[in-house]
């Protein structure tokens, strides 16, 4: 039988500013730092998959994309997307959508660091 893969493992936003991007989902979103991280990267405890933030690997030029993830959907899960919206805006968090109902349970989507647009879903 052929190798196969099951499906993804790891997911990292290659950002230009680490440690801001580390405290954007830190502060606003509670996620909490893995014991260990690579040099240039912060991983976080998250389930299933692991996430993380880390510095442009060689020869991507986040300056010139017109928006960095454009046509990649990263859906965040949380226990309460209604209170975690409300967080969000409260602390100032920009172009946070309305609250809508999905597939998924209630969802919203807001830009987070250096201009990537995520979605939460859940509770």
């Amino acid at each position: 039988m052929p190798a196969t893969v099951e499906g993804p493992d790891f997911i990292a936003l290659q950002v230009k500013d680490v440690s801001a991007a580390a405290a954007f989902f830190e502060e606003r979103l509670g996620l909490r730092r893995a014991p260990a991280s690579p040099p240039g990267a912060v991983v976080f405890t998250t389930s299933p998959v692991s996430f993380a933030v880390r510095e442009p690997l060689p020869g991507v030029d986040l300056d010139s994309a017109a928006r960095p993830g454009l046509g990649v959907a990263l859906w965040l899960r949380t226990t309460d997307a209604s209170a975690l919206r409300e967080q969000l805006v409260a602390a100032g968090t920009e172009d946070v959508s309305p609250l809508q109902d999905s597939p998924f349970g209630p969802m919203f989507s807001f830009t987070g660091p250096e201009g990537y647009r995520l979605t939460v879903h859940g509770g």
